[in-house]
């Protein structure tokens, strides 16, 4: 089978609205309020990685919870959620093509100041990213598209790309499938010889980088 890199949101209306999530390798990210699971809280902008199914509870002033999910099941769907919640699938990529041998998850952010830019750069895996705040510019594969707050976007990561955010903060939040090899490494690669030792204006937060132990493919 051929695995699939899903985005859902979640929006849990209340506190104690409840919905469990089979085991597949996973990025979880709350954007507003707090959940609970088991006895472990996780408040906004944090963030944690998983294989194991796991049952959500919104916390006491709800919830927004961005889900990445990697899975072999093309048809799957979002999860029956009930009305104390929503669920929608924001994104689904089929990934054809995967780094060759073990893989990894990495769940991180990527912030920019008012203007800052990506250099024409490259990763070693596939992901798909969301902002989160601000504005960014997307310059790959011959096109040029501008997101929003809310809106996810692919990289297939051989693929060059340059990034611009606009005139004020910029944020997003990402999940690549990226080689064993580059376990607490970074996976960006610039392809411009001039633009190695400039000073990065993007600054990192990492959330989840664990092995995938299981994958269909």
């Amino acid at each position: 089978m051929v695995p699939v890199l899903r985005l859902y949101e979640y929006i849990f209306a209340n506190d104690g609205a409840e919905l469990a999530l089979a085991a597949h390798p996973h990025m979880i990210y709350v954007v507003h309020g707090s959940i609970v699971i088991g006895d472990r809280v996780t408040r906004r902008d944090e963030g944690f990685g998983g294989e194991s199914a796991i049952s959500l509870k919104g916390g006491p002033e709800g919830a927004t919870v961005w889900r990445w999910e990697l899975a072999a099941d093309t048809a799957a769907a979002p999860p029956a959620a009930g009305t104390s919640i929503a669920a929608r699938e924001k994104l689904a990529v089929r990934l054809d093509i995967l780094p060759k041998g073990p893989l990894l998850l990495r769940g991180d952010s990527v912030a920019f100041p008012p203007g800052g830019c990506a250099y024409l750069h490259r990763h070693q895996g596939p992901g798909i990213r969301c902002l989160l705040e601000g504005g960014i510019r997307i310059d790959t594969a011959g096109r040029s598209t501008s997101y929003g707050p809310g809106s996810p976007w692919f990289e297939s990561g051989p693929e060059p790309v340059f990034a611009q955010a606009t005139d004020r903060p910029t944020r997003f939040i990402r999940v690549m499938i990226l080689p064993m090899a580059y376990l607490a490494r970074s996976s960006l690669e610039y392809l411009r010889d001039e633009d190695r030792n400039k000073p990065r204006t993007q600054t990192y937060k990492v959330y989840a980088d664990m092995p995938i132990a299981h994958l269909e493919r």
